[in-house]
């Protein structure tokens, strides 16, 4: 048991964590069948690996792409900050059968601490990934900690946008997107330099910015009935 001031991490081992493994290949399989679109600057800003590693941030309701975006582009690890309750422990667990690293840290019992996880992440040479409306929103609600955990690190931002050609958007939150079988999604990238973030007003032009990349095209999606 944690002492005064811990938090207990939840894990999930055994059967439970095999009987993850057909829905990581699913998501694997899924998200090969989707036709990426990039301009050759996104394309750049994604694969470029000399300048040390970023921090990604990207809307919650994108992250259906986010293994794949980073299984297809990068070659760094991948760290994603996943809270230490039981239902972190099964998307840990599912990350990394998905191919991400989780990091457990609770940004709802302390931000300072889950910053301090994802900054020793990024000096140990591992890309982070970030979702600045996460974990409960509210949606395109862009939180400080992604520029706060820049500066701590030095580390560069990279804004990764979407808009999708044909997906079903669930009835959660943050309107979940679920692309489509072999549909077409289109990529947005922007790299932001550390130096540009020291600024009161980082944490709006961030946001303005990403918003703008990751457009809501409602003729393109269809809502599904149902679910929570």
């Amino acid at each position: 048991m944690p002492g005064d001031g811990e938090i207990f991490v939840h894990e999930v081992g055994g059967w439970r964590r095999h009987a993850l493994r057909p829905l990581a290949l699913l998501l694997r399989v899924w998200g090969g069948t989707l036709r990426f679109e990039l301009t050759d600057a996104a394309r750049q800003n994604l694969a470029q690996h000399d300048g040390g590693p970023v921090a990604f941030a990207l809307w919650h309701n994108r992250l259906f792409l986010a293994a794949e975006i980073f299984r297809r582009f990068r070659r760094r690890p991948v760290c994603a900050l996943v809270s230490t309750s039981r239902d972190g422990a099964w998307l840990a667990a599912f990350f990394g059968l998905a191919g991400l690293r989780a990091v457990r840290g609770s940004s709802s019992r302390g931000g300072r601490a889950a910053a301090h996880t994802l900054v020793a992440a990024l000096r140990a040479g591992h890309d982070v990934g970030i979702t600045p409306d996460g974990p409960r929103g509210p949606c395109y609600d862009f939180k400080p900690g992604t520029v706060i955990v820049a500066r701590r690190s030095g580390a560069d931002v990279l804004l990764v946008g979407a808009r999708f050609g044909l997906a079903w958007r669930l009835r959660s939150w943050d309107e979940f997107y679920v692309p489509r079988p072999f549909s077409r999604v289109q990529i947005e990238c922007e790299r932001v330099p550390a130096a540009e973030l020291a600024g009161d007003g980082a944490v709006a032009v961030l946001a303005a910015r990403l918003r703008v990349m990751s457009p809501d095209d409602d003729d393109t999606v269809d809502p599904v009935e149902g679910v929570i």
